[in-house]
């Protein structure tokens, strides 16, 4: 199983009775299956990434707040009707606050981390092409588009959708565009066997998105669990976002020059003075 970032849409019935955050991508079968999934890559941005710092720490702090405030299933419910994305909102009132406050909600300690760990990957060198303000506009239109196929699939659901993945999914639909040949450590997990394998990021995120388009198709957005349309809709939103870019590099000529990673800090020699052995 490969493992991603998951937004989780919270199910419930047609009664105010909360229920516990879906499985995250199906988190109970992992052990079972195995799991793989990024940690890292080897591409450097050459920039200090202030907006991808800052956007990890503002999602923490918001779980923290939230989720020191909570006492309850109850709480925590209503927490999401109110500041989750639900299509109704937007489809019947008009009201589209969700789509911003859904953004920095998660259901768990799991569903936090494993966004975060996407963002830190692949946040920085999107910032270091678009720069610390366009990389947040970046950012919040990915988002936004994640949130507009979310709610076409099911206009009318009262189901509130939260987590930050639908942004990060558009920042890895723009990364797999301007870098498909950087190269991405996936941490693979096989009952006993455990391997840090390196592979090209476009193997890793097509592969990612297959499985988003498969999710969804399998998945009945209004039983709740993993929003696989958000991802798709963000994945798709950052393609295009990182087009006009991808077009203005030369399209096919931007991969050949860059070989389809982002580029590295220049080679500086050290002035730490060699000191030889003595024999």
């Amino acid at each position: 199983m490969f493992c991603a970032l998951p937004a989780i849409i919270i199910g419930h019935d047609s009664h105010p009775k909360p229920q516990n955050p879906a499985p995250l991508d199906g988190g109970a079968r992992i052990g079972k299956r195995g799991l793989m999934f990024p940690i890292r890559d080897h591409n450097p941005s050459g920039r200090t990434p202030y907006v991808t710092w800052a956007l990890i720490a503002v999602n923490v702090a918001v779980f923290l707040l939230t989720w020191a405030r909570l006492g309850t299933d109850w709480d925590t419910a209503v927490l999401f009707q109110k500041w989750g994305l639900l299509a109704l909102d937007v489809t019947r009132r008009g009201q589209y606050g969700g789509v911003l406050t859904s953004m920095f909600l998660h259901a768990g300690w799991l569903h936090l981390l494993g966004n975060m760990l996407f963002l830190w990957i692949f946040g920085d060198n999107l910032e270091g092409v678009f720069g610390p303000l366009g990389f947040l506009a970046f950012y919040l239109l990915g988002g936004a588009g994640a949130a507009a196929l979310h709610v076409a699939m099911d206009p009318v659901s009262m189901i509130p959708m939260v987590g930050a993945s639908g942004a990060i999914a558009a920042v890895m639909g723009g990364y797999l565009l301007l870098f498909p040949r950087a190269q991405v450590d996936v941490l693979v997990i096989l009952v006993i066997f455990v391997r840090i394998i390196a592979m090209p990021a476009w193997i890793v995120l097509c592969l990612w998105f297959v499985i988003q388009i498969l999710g969804g198709l399998a998945a009945p957005v209004e039983l709740g669990g993993v929003a696989y349309w958000a991802h798709a809709g963000g994945f798709l939103s950052g393609l295009a976002l990182a087009l006009p870019v991808w077009l203005r590099g030369g399209g096919p000529a931007y991969w050949s020059r860059s070989g389809g990673a982002p580029p590295s800090p220049a080679y500086a020699p050290s002035r730490i003075p060699l000191i030889r052995r003595r024999r």
